[in-house]
């Protein structure tokens, strides 16, 4: 008997593969894939928290070898009206135009990539089977076998039996577990779209900039929006999403949709000119969707088939690879016994499951906020109503950050992929009357803890193979983690109440304990942390009418801007010569 079997070789199936093998080389683990690789696959746009894990994996040398365009960002018309605007991880004036392959340090630490899938997927199958995993392609699974909530062995396509201690489901859409426990997929009825795509030849970039990198443009449309994703040198991913309604009620067909909708976004028709399409358009659903249960006696649900956050947010594989890391720590601790197994399971399935749900209720948003639907605005208020949802700037923020900031990066307030700061930015985007939302904390100049009613609490911290349980308070469904930046400001915050010695305080320990070229960027995260904490009542928020009070909105940066602030930008750079538009 095998220690662990993982039925789906993706992005997500090799991630848990190949941490487990890292970890713990004695673990007899295989993946089962019904397909033979290398095989196309949708969704090639990534996130910088893929980085890490990569890195992690002993996989980032090989990623980069390949050469996938390096994404810094996209590039959007989306909001309150078709003006372009731009979200950079690192502001492109900045870029320095290295020699590749990188090493995972300095600035592609803040950058993604730009995915082949078939050659970006093969890799990593491979890497897991240079770690020590048996890998079987070609052979998928006909049954699984069961007793109760417990897996005893899974009956392969060839009717032969293999079992093992545990099991992880990694099979994306297919979602063999799902449908062999009958669980409950939750889908947001107006999230569910399709996705038309092809890939072309020789497509110009929107942007060049240096050697390799780009940004991914997104474009909508009144019906829908488009993507174009460079995979290559001469590779680019093209596809439209729009509601499965609006395309059974339009009458045409995949391609004469994708077709018509290229026509009629010039922007991305004018890189295609010279392009060749590859075949015929490919054609799937796209349904954001939850399960309600992902762990049980002794399988795991990981990857998409755990959970799948619209595109808009280019959160997919993401996802999938921290899901999986997630799972993978988990078998790693309950083989040692380091922890007790429920406390495990537990904290996999809520962290993942509050993940997944956070990135939907942002795709929510994004698409009921978006003005430029004029074909679509019964949808969108659908949406809108359905997700309970008020488009105000503050009410949309209250809305959104019901469920908390913690769940993605421990002791790192984020939301969605995104920090505070960012995803404040990127809802004035969409207000029509063009406000600027202001953090919580602003009018104010006294802050005291409020922990009344908090229960001690452990959430786990995953390095280096190990879950490290991590002190917190909890209220209700509010979490206080006594990590990163929020200790720091809980510490702080201990000492006095009084904002300006607490900016004081805050400024000599980072001075005294942070690179010169992270401060700015730790006492961004640390004033992010309070608002957190102040989103959640975790802090109060008081006048002291004998001294001024703070002032923290959400202004332009550098990293969401107009195109047209951008542009400017790379003028007066340095480094403009290495950056060209073709749009």
């Amino acid at each position: 008997m095998l220690d662990v079997i993982i039925i789906g070789g993706g992005p997500a199936g090799s991630t848990v593969a190949s941490l487990l093998k890292k970890y713990n080389p004695d673990l007899t683990v295989s993946i089962y894939e019904r397909a033979i690789f290398p095989r196309d696959h949708v969704g090639e746009s990534q996130l910088p928290s893929i980085g890490p894990i990569l890195e992690e994996m002993g996989v980032w040398d090989k990623i980069e070898a390949a050469k996938f365009p390096i994404k810094i960002g996209a590039s959007y018309t989306w909001g309150r009206n078709n003006e372009r605007w731009d979200f950079d991880f690192y502001p492109i004036e900045d870029w320095k135009d290295n020699q590749r392959p990188e090493k995972y340090e300095g600035q592609r630490k803040y950058t993604a990539f730009q995915v082949d899938r078939a050659i970006y997927d093969n890799i990593l199958l491979r890497h897991s089977e240079e770690k020590g995993v048996e890998v079987h392609e070609n052979q998928g699974v006909k049954q699984v076998l069961r007793d109760g909530d417990k897996i005893t062995g899974l009956q392969l396509a060839d009717d032969s039996i293999v079992r093992a201690k545990y099991y992880v489901d990694a099979t994306g859409v297919t979602g063999l577990f799902r449908k062999t426990f009958s669980i409950e997929n939750w889908s947001p009825q107006e999230l569910k779209n399709i996705a038309v795509w092809n890939y072309w030849t020789n497509a110009d970039w929107a942007v060049e900039i240096g050697k390799g990198a780009t940004r991914v443009q997104v474009r909508s449309l009144p019906y829908g929006w488009i993507w174009f994703i460079p995979l290559g040198e001469t590779r680019t991913s093209v596809g439209l999403i729009c509601p499965a309604e609006y395309v059974k009620q339009n009458g045409k067909s995949a391609k004469q949709l994708y077709q018509t909708a290229i026509q009629e976004q010039k922007e991305i028709a004018s890189l295609l000119k010279n392009a060749t399409p590859e075949g015929d358009v490919s054609l799937t659903k796209d349904w954001s969707h939850l399960l309600e249960q992902l762990v049980g006696d002794n399988w795991f649900v990981c990857g998409e088939a755990a959970g799948f956050a619209d595109p808009i947010l280019a959160a997919g594989m993401s996802l999938a690879h921290s899901s999986a890391r997630e799972v993978a720590y988990t078998i790693l601790a309950i083989e040692k016994k380091s922890h007790d197994q429920q406390w495990l399971k537990d904290r996999y399935e809520e962290k993942t499951r509050n993940n997944i749900q956070q990135h939907i209720k942002f795709a929510q948003y994004w698409y009921a906020a978006n003005g430029c639907f004029t074909d679509l605005q019964q949808n969108c208020s659908a949406i809108a109503k359905e997700a309970g949802l008020q488009l105000s700037p503050e009410k949309a923020w209250q809305w959104l950050s019901q469920g908390g900031f913690t769940t993605e990066q421990l002791g790192l307030a984020t939301f969605g992929s995104f920090d505070i700061s960012s995803a404040r930015q990127l809802i004035s985007k969409f207000d029509k009357s063009e406000r600027v939302s202001q953090m919580k904390i602003s009018g104010f100049n006294k802050f005291k803890l409020n922990t009344r009613g908090a229960k001690p609490f452990f959430l786990g911290h995953l390095e280096n193979g190990e879950i490290t349980q991590v002190p917190c308070l909890k209220r209700g469904q509010q979490v206080l983690p006594d990590i990163g930046y929020y200790q720091t400001m809980t510490q702080l915050l201990k000492q006095t109440s009084d904002i300006h010695i607490i900016l004081a305080n805050l400024k000599s320990k980072i001075a005294n304990e942070v690179h010169p070229a992270k401060q700015n960027l730790t006492f961004s995260a640390c004033i992010q942390a309070l608002e957190a904490m102040a989103q959640q009542n975790w802090v109060e928020c008081k006048v002291n009418k004998k001294k001024p009070l703070i002032n923290i909105g959400a202004a332009e940066s550098r990293h969401i801007r107009s195109s047209a602030q951008a542009d400017k930008a790379i003028e007066k750079s340095e480094n403009g010569h290495i950056i060209k538009s073709n749009i």
